[in-house]
């Protein structure tokens, strides 16, 4: 912490990505996770610094106020509406700061919007602007070069308003990714520096245990990125009583004794990058880490662990064509996958794809509202722009179809087990977790694969009234995700005062 001269009036600001202002209740996505980086950011204040976080997903923001500094959190498809915030609150006189993936990927751009820039991730640099701030020395930029997450304080979560979001229980214990794939902004991001590096076990445990109630959401890009921490992390919550999901690779399932740790201390959802079933594309993109892996055992691996499937998908690279999303559809039911994220390629910039199609001569725009993977914003190899957001939106319609949600569940051993069992065995599987008299081992074995109501319910540790509202917000999420993108353009409307 740093003595001031005077107390600071500090505003962090969120400003609502352009496709989370439809009416189509796109809005329930983009208020599931709370703004844990500016939280992160305000840790960094003077004990008596006034700070304020605003979430423009959750929250109205108003402009009448005259804050001493504001920090505006920029992405690709918010820098529109960040950069017109910026402007309005330097004309109050105010100290901006903007920083994020998109002012890394173009620092010319967000410094014209700006008294202050900062590139990459902020836990050295963000220290460093606020000692220059007090002593009125500021510098225009600041890149980040020495990454570390050691002695980093305790983030000020009593600034998040947790009642406004789905899954306030959200956490982050490391950055970045031991991966380099050309579609993703994590290389130049942390550019300069490391590119994956994590908290201590115990600081990570510790704000595990600082977390209310039972569920975690991780989201960290690759939790299980560095093997020895996450073993160590897992053991450290055996015992916690911890229901979590988080995100992880083909590679890291299919590694022997990883996954099952995290099963035996909570984990209950994986969201798993496939982005493609062509070897070729996953070449082009370096995605090494799922070439030359079996999909197929992956799945199987999760499942026979009770771990339930997010699966990733990319469509448009260089060797799809127009018959890439049935077959993706197909793959992902056929394999019994429970929910899909599907994406059109975007070349975002600064990345190692945009400079491979830049150079080609296949960009058509840069409106960054439109970089969202929902728009076509370069030329496809084998097929028009036309034809991949087509097949982008009938690849949702055809996942989310009741067809297809029932066809994704009879592959699974479960269901043909529990539709072979008498009435008197699925009676007593379902009432497995009471006081029933004990089942023979044969009924057992069966029984421990049948995904009952109650048995799911039990292992989400939910009550029922709490189960009965989270099938309801997963099917609300599931309709949304369908719901064709009508976002009102923040960034040509004025700033009320």
């Amino acid at each position: 912490m740093f003595r001031t001269p005077r107390r600071l009036r500090v505003k962090l600001v969120l400003p609502a990505l352009t496709e989370a202002t439809s009416p189509h209740w796109r809005p329930i996505k983009y208020s599931l996770f709370p703004p844990l980086g500016l939280a992160t950011l305000a840790a960094y204040l003077a004990p008596d610094d006034e700070a304020v976080i605003v979430d423009e997903h959750v929250q109205r923001l108003t402009v009448d106020d005259r804050p001493d500094l504001v920090v505006i959190q920029v992405y690709i498809t918010n820098a529109y509406r960040a950069y017109r915030l910026a402007d309005h609150y330097r004309r109050r006189g105010a100290h901006v700061a903007l920083g994020g993936l998109h002012v890394t990927s173009l620092p010319e751009e967000a410094a014209q919007h700006a008294d202050a820039i900062f590139l990459g991730p902020g836990e050295d640099t963000w220290p460093e602007f606020l000692r220059d701030f007090h002593y009125g020395r500021p510098k225009k930029r600041y890149e980040s070069k020495t990454r570390s997450l050691l002695g980093i304080p305790q983030i000020r979560r009593d600034l998040i308003k947790r009642h406004l979001y789905l899954v306030p229980n959200s956490i982050v214990v490391s950055r970045g990714c031991p991966h380099v794939c050309d579609f993703c902004y994590k290389e130049a991001f942390f550019a300069g520096g490391k590119s994956f590096y994590t908290q201590t076990v115990d600081d990570a445990l510790a704000e595990i245990e600082r977390l209310p109630g039972r569920h975690l959401y991780f989201l960290d890009d690759h939790l299980f990125g560095n093997a020895r921490f996450a073993e160590a992390l897992f053991d450290g919550m055996r015992g916690m009583r911890r229901l979590w999901q988080a995100a992880g690779t083909v590679n890291t399932v299919l590694a022997p004794k990883l996954l099952e740790k995290a099963v035996a201390c909570g984990l209950r959802s994986l969201f798993v990058g496939f982005e493609t079933t062509n070897a070729a594309n996953l070449k082009e993109q370096r995605k090494f880490q799922n070439l030359r892996r079996d999909y197929g055992a992956a799945v199987r691996r999760l499942h026979d662990n009770g771990v339930m499937i997010n699966g990733s998908f990319v469509f448009g690279m260089d060797e799809d064509d127009e018959t890439v999303f049935d077959r993706t559809v197909e793959w992902a039911v056929g394999h019994g996958i429970e929910t899909a994220t599907f994406h059109i390629l975007t070349p975002y910039p600064s990345t190692a794809l945009h400079a491979r199609i830049r150079d080609t001569g296949r960009m058509l725009h840069e409106n960054w509202d439109l970089y969202d993977t929902r728009h076509c914003v370069y030329r496809p190899a084998r097929m028009d722009g036309a034809t991949l957001e087509a097949g982008y939106w009938r690849a949702y319609r055809q996942f989310y179809t009741w067809g297809s949600i029932f066809r994704g569940a009879w592959p699974k051993t479960d269901w043909r087990a529990f539709d072979a069992m008498s009435e008197d065995e699925r009676h007593q599987a379902a009432l497995s977790d009471s006081d029933a008299p004990p089942a023979t081992e044969a009924q057992l074995a069966r029984a421990r694969r049948v995904p009952s109501v109650r048995a799911l319910r039990k292992k989400l540790g939910l009550s029922q009234a709490e189960f009965a509202a989270w099938l309801r917000t997963q099917a609300l999420l599931m309709w949304t995700l369908s719901m064709p993108w009508r976002g009102t353009d923040y960034a040509k409307q004025p700033i009320q005062t």
